[in-house]
């Protein structure tokens, strides 16, 4: 008897040993969320990033372009573009748990906010239509910063958290603006960088050393030295790349181009192509999962979001978010 429950418990003992550490691998950087704006629909798709399946649908305001979330994983801010006839002038709060729009927050003469990004617990975003970029505090509950750039389409942002500079891309000025505290007067210093023709697409490195631009209007990307705010280096991609983002090492770097129907990835420090991928339907919006093994890149026209392995650049699959596909975040 007593080899009889010796022959049982032991295996059963070596399951529970191993169990854990088989759904912790499974799970992975899996954990959190996929949130996908679906432009031509107005919502935000959550979706689950182990399985590729669309969990819920949230409306948002109209033709949403851009979004990111908090620091805590909880809220998802949406910036709300509007359309040509509409001008857009409200950013959505969405509670990803619960699925739903909590609060509207409406900016008044503020108009087409488009690109956004979360530092330090602060929202900052772009104002197209007003040349000007601003900065939600969600603790507080309003607009605690606007900043105008004087630069026509301030599209997308990038804020550097260890030196505090931002960084937005204007497409309408063939321009950078690098926005920092300008800390003996107690006031802002604003450099305008010139770029390449209709610049759209800005990351920026992890080091925070350079930012890359993509040129829409003639096929190049600048990349700039954030030590002195110049332009040290210009690169071919494609037809009009539109999206840039660096993995999350700082190693590679890819770039969407709408056009062309690719991603280019590069090697940031070498700056050598290392592989184009060809995605098809307008790629545009590209999204880092946190632990570097996949990137997702939407293509706008095919309404799909297409899934990188980031070890060999091959497409393992394809999500159907909505109509529409473009901006995309990770809630944690």
């Amino acid at each position: 008897m007593k080899g009889l429950f010796t022959r049982i418990v032991a295996p059963v003992a070596l399951l529970f040993l191993i169990a854990p550490q088989m759904t912790s691998s499974a799970a992975g950087s899996d954990q959190g969320s996929l949130l996908v704006l679906n432009k031509s629909e107005g919502t935000l798709a959550i979706i689950d990033p182990a399985t590729l399946k669309v969990l819920a649908r949230v409306p948002t305001g109209e033709a949403p372009h851009e979004l990111i979330a908090s620091a805590d994983g909880r809220l998802a801010f949406v910036c709300n573009y509007g359309t040509v006839e509409r001008p857009g002038n409200t950013i959505s709060i969405i509670d990803i748990t619960s699925r739903k729009e909590i609060k509207r927050v409406d900016l008044g003469a503020l108009l087409r906010p488009h690109g956004v990004t979360e530092s330090s617990g602060k929202i900052y975003f772009t104002i197209e239509g007003s040349r000007a970029l601003a900065r939600y505090d969600p603790v507080a509950g309003r607009i605690d910063w606007i900043m105008g750039t004087g630069q026509g389409g301030t599209h997308m942002v990038v804020v550097a958290p260890a030196s505090g500079k931002t960084y937005t891309a204007n497409r309408d000025s063939d321009t950078v603006s690098a926005i920092e505290p300008a800390k003996a007067s107690g006031t802002w210093k604003i450099t305008q960088i010139a770029v390449g023709k209709g610049p759209e697409g800005i990351g920026l490195s992890p080091d925070e050393r350079e930012v890359w631009v993509a040129h829409r209007g003639d096929g190049g990307l600048s990349i700039i030295d954030t030590a002195t705010d110049q332009v040290k280096e210009t690169l071919k991609v494609g037809r009009a790349p539109i999206r840039v983002k660096f993995t999350p090492d700082g190693k590679r770097v890819l770039v969407s181009d709408s056009v062309g129907g690719d991603v280019v990835v590069f090697e940031a420090s070498t700056r050598k192509e290392l592989k184009r991928i060809l995605i098809g339907g307008v790629p545009a919006g590209i999204l880092m999962q946190p632990d570097g093994r996949r990137a997702f890149v939407a293509s706008t026209q095919a309404n799909k979001v297409s899934v990188i392995n980031l070890e060999d650049f091959s497409v393992t699959g394809t999500i159907e978010p909505g109509r529409g596909p473009d901006g995309m975040a990770w809630a944690k």
